[in-house]
């Protein structure tokens, strides 16, 4: 017979899920060696029932990881069925395709046995520093020149160290110790999570958080579908065009159809360009991520996101786009077509929820690598750091400045920057009047400057986008400024890595964001 939970009982017992996946992430966060998980929030952690259905997710993360890792799961337990495993297995895998979309994300999934069987997952997806190959940047080939691709196995059996896996994949990255440290952090964080659901079962007499997962999931799902029979049914379709830095243009056609009787919607992307050569194509994992995020952001945020509250929304894409990446595509930069997604979408359901939307921003990050040698010749990798120009007005306020919107994560800190590299800031600030004029404006954009200390030649994977067209208003809101990528005051239009020498300068100033609504002036010149 199924467990009940009364509403006192039900909301205390999520509370503790909560807590615990919070928890969870936290105990990664101290431990994680790359700076952008530590100080940027470059990750994701989440509980999984036995059935591979994700049930909380700590509230620190990024949707692209999130998402993906609710996907994730039920493809990893497809190969290592829950079943199957022992106390001490850990699962891994950096399978682009079935993940998070690109080799630098690494999942870490670790079973809870209670009973002698399992009963649950704590799943874990960062960005690690260094896989080998490319690199962080969008100029690789394909996909197996971006590093090393970890396949579905265990990092772990039965509490040792699988050692050939291990062996293998430290002797293909640069950084071996980060590379081990991280793993061990993602490891560590689980453990902790299981840690806390085993007391919170001793607390409440419960062998297992099967009864509570199905209550929790199918509240989730209906309180989506409610959301959704309360919109307008029908059609909703829109087209946005993102430019690159080396010029070319990248198209995003999109059709929402929301069926109000059933508390459906599909997302179609049909109509949207072709792979690119170069690695921003985007697998479909993480086109649902951020399909799914932009959504719910719009229906009910308020309601847990979980296999429930995701599963009323559908997305389809052509296969082999730019959106449903197919092997051996190169999507390391998949973020910067990935994080564009909610523009378009937004745009589809300004025709429905126009109080509720806002003007596009300058969407993806621009990410930054740097690499060389020290003055004693030894060698440096910095990871990843990223920046955020500005993000759209909204109808009652305006753009967030310089905010990593969609994906939500932090800047690393120039002193942590600093601190990895001998990189040197010279400047960062807001971008005066980049945001785009309104009845809002839009959010700033800012502009930084750096150089490397090295009487060596450097380079620099620099993925940057929206350098011929800013960020577009809605309702009558102007645009957002254009971003600049330059290098010695000289425009750099180029995807790959490039080569630089001591002394020389970056400048990089990002866009700003749309703005929402015709500005004051407009409108009384309308109304004359």
């Amino acid at each position: 017979m199924a467990r009940t939970f009364d509403a006192v009982e039900l909301e205390v017992l999520w509370g503790s899920l909560v807590s615990t996946v919070n928890e969870q992430a936290r105990a990664l966060q101290r431990a994680a060696f790359s700076p952008i998980v530590r100080e940027a929030g470059d990750l994701a952690n989440a509980l999984f029932d036995r059935r591979g259905r994700m049930v909380a997710q700590a509230v620190t993360g990024t949707p692209g990881h999130i998402n993906s890792l609710a996907v994730a799961v039920a493809h990893i337990l497809d190969r290592h069925p829950a079943d199957r495993l022992e106390p001490g297995d850990v699962l891994i895998t950096n399978d682009p395709y079935k993940t998070a979309g690109q080799l630098l994300d690494v999942t870490v999934l670790v079973p809870v046995f209670r009973n002698g069987r399992v009963i649950a997952f704590f799943g874990s997806t960062i960005h690690h520093t260094d896989v080998g190959g490319y690199g962080i940047g969008a100029g690789a080939r394909d996909c197996f020149e971006e590093g090393l691709w970890i396949p579905i196995v265990k990092l772990m059996e039965k509490g040792e160290r699988n050692a050939p896996v291990w062996d293998f994949i430290l002797a293909n990255v640069r950084q071996p110790t980060h590379m081990a440290g991280d793993l061990h952090a993602q490891m560590a964080s689980g453990e902790i999570g299981a840690q806390r659901l085993q007391s919170l079962l001793d607390a409440y007499d419960l062998d297992d958080i099967e009864d509570l997962a199905d209550v929790v999931v199918e509240r989730s799902e209906d309180a989506t579908r409610r959301a959704i029979r309360g919109l307008p049914g029908g059609r909703y379709e829109a087209t946005s065009v993102l430019d690159l830095a080396d010029g070319s243009e990248i198209t995003i056609q999109v059709a929402i159809t929301i069926d109000n009787v059933e508390g459906e919607i599909l997302v179609d992307y049909e109509g949207s360009s072709g792979p690119s050569p170069y690695g921003i194509n985007v697998v479909k994992n993480y086109t649902h991520a951020y399909t799914t995020f932009t959504l719910r952001s719009l229906l009910n945020p308020d309601v847990p996101n979980n296999a429930g509250s995701l599963a009323p929304i559908k997305v389809e894409a052509p296969l082999g786009s730019i959106v449903n990446a197919v092997p051996p595509s190169p999507t390391t930069a998949r973020h910067v077509v990935g994080m564009f997604l909610p523009m378009p979408l937004l745009q589809a359901m300004s025709q429905v929820l126009p109080d509720a939307v806002m003007a596009e921003g300058s969407a993806a990050v621009w990410t930054m690598q740097v690499s060389g040698q020290h003055d004693d010749g030894s060698p440096f990798i910095t990871a990843m750091f990223t920046y955020a120009g500005g993000v759209g007005a909204r109808a009652t306020k305006p753009g967030l400045s310089a905010t990593s919107y969609p994906t939500g994560v932090a800047a690393v800190p120039i002193e942590v920057v600093e601190g990895s590299a001998p990189i040197r800031f010279l400047r960062k600030e807001l971008r005066r009047d980049s945001g785009g004029p309104g009845r809002n404006t839009g959010g700033l954009g800012q502009t930084i400057e750096f150089t490397v200390d090295t009487k060596a030649p450097w380079t620099l994977n620099a993925v940057t986008s929206r350098l011929a067209r800013g960020p577009l208003g809605v309702f009558g809101g102007g645009a957002g400024a254009v971003g600049r990528f330059l290098v010695n005051g000289e425009s750099v239009r180029t995807q790959a890595r490039i080569t630089l020498q001591p002394g020389d300068v970056v400048r990089l100033e990002l866009p700003g964001g749309g703005g929402y609504g015709a500005p004051a002036a407009s409108e009384e010149v309308v109304g004359a």
